[in-house]
This record gives structure tokens, C-alpha cells and sequence, in this order.
């Protein structure tokens, strides 16, 4: 028994030993079986276990990471997302506490924003009615030539009239998405300040 232990502390000092002459840094690690090591290297089929650094009076000084398992990168994953989610909300409330004072302020800055997007609706409302007439009239002329017309001795269409028409219903298309767009940014506006309000309340401590 004694010769045992006098061998385990041979295994111990003498990389501390070395540390304490200066020449290489001393690790201890436990293998797959739980055997301790300590040794001034890690062997190539130690290297991903964790290891600590001891100094020279064999006292732990830092700790190295083995390989992390998906578990663990998951979880860390996760409270990096969490902890940027913090960090975002941290930010947001702190704008939004500098830029009102109160709940009516963030009311007229919405209501002028959507006044803004209202007023685009309008404007491209009235154009495409101006449009769509311009397109009746457009057809009605080109009812009397193939291929709108049924008569099987009407003429070929006009190239410029042919022209006509299709840039004119690809300028409907075009801004019947932009009425449509201009109408989900309105809505997205709203929900946005609604929730600013929400939470304004929240960090003011209104009912």
C-alpha cells in the first residue's frame, strides 16, 4: 500500500516538479475509464476529454474544455439566442422611453404614419380608375379587329392598339400590388405601434 501511494506521488510531482523549474505546463485529466493522468502533453487520444492546468504547488489555475456534445451546442445555442433577445429588448425599451413621453405621443405619431400610407392609397386609387377607363375605351376599339373580334372577316389589330393595350393592363397590375402593399405596410404599421403602446405601458406602469 505504501509503495503504491509513493508511486502516485511520483506521477504527480514530477510534472510539478517540472512545472516549478519553469519548463512546460503540467494537465491532469480522466480518461473514458475514470483513470487520472497528469502529464506536461495530451496524448492525441486525450485531446478532446476536458483537462485542467495545474501550477506548481498542483493547484488548478484554469480548466480546458473538452468536445462539447450536441447537447451542449444546442444549449448554448440557445442561451445565445436568448441572451440576444435580451439584449435587443433591452435596446428597444430604451428607444422607445427616449423618444415618448406618453401614451398619446406614440397615438399622433402612428395616426400621421398612417395618414401618410392612407394618403398613397388614395392617390393610387384614382389612377388606376383613370386606368381601368382607359382600358374599357381601349378595348371597346379593339373589339372590331381578331383576335377580340368574333367576326372571321374583321381586320388584324392595329400593332401600336395591340401596344396599347397590354402596357396598359401591365400598369394596372403593377399598381393594383402597390395599392395592395401601401394597404399591408398601413396594417403593419398599426400593429406595430399597438404594440409599442402595450409595452410603453409596461415599462411606465400604466393600466
Amino acid at each position: 500500500m505504501r509503495l503504491k501511494a509513493f508511486s502516485i506521488f511520483l506521477i504527480i510531482a514530477l510534472p510539478i516538479a517540472a512545472l516549478a523549474q519553469g519548463q512546460q505546463r503540467v494537465y491532469r485529466w480522466v480518461d473514458e475509464e475514470g483513470v487520472v493522468h497528469y502529464g506536461d502533453s495530451i496524448p492525441a487520444r486525450y485531446a478532446e476529454l476536458p483537462k485542467q492546468v495545474l501550477n506548481e504547488r498542483g493547484i488548478t489555475v484554469d480548466h480546458l474544455q473538452g468536445k462539447k456534445t450536441p447537447e451542449e451546442i444546442e444549449a448554448e445555442r440557445l442561451a445565445q439566442e436568448l441572451q440576444t433577445e435580451r439584449e435587443l429588448q433591452r435596446r428597444a425599451d430604451q428607444a422607445l422611453l427616449a423618444t415618448y413621453l406618453t401614451v398619446d405621443e406614440i397615438l399622433m405619431h402612428r395616426d400621421r404614419r398612417v395618414e401618410l400610407f392612407q394618403a398613397q392609397s388614395r392617390v393610387t386609387e384614382l389612377y388606376l380608375r383613370n386606368l381601368q377607363r382607359r382600358l374599357d375605351s381601349l378595348e371597346r376599339d379593339a373589339a372590331a379587329f381578331k383576335p377580340y373580334s368574333s367576326d372571321p372577316d374583321a381586320p388584324l389589330i392595329d400593332p401600336d392598339l395591340a401596344e396599347d393595350l397590354r402596357t396598359t393592363k401591365e400598369t394596372i397590375a403593377r399598381h393594383e400590388n402597390n395599392l395592395k402593399r401601401f394597404q399591408t405596410d398601413e396594417q403593419q404599421i398599426i400593429a406595430r405601434f399597438d404594440g409599442d403602446i402595450d409595452r410603453f405601458k409596461v415599462l411606465k406602469g400604466i393600466d
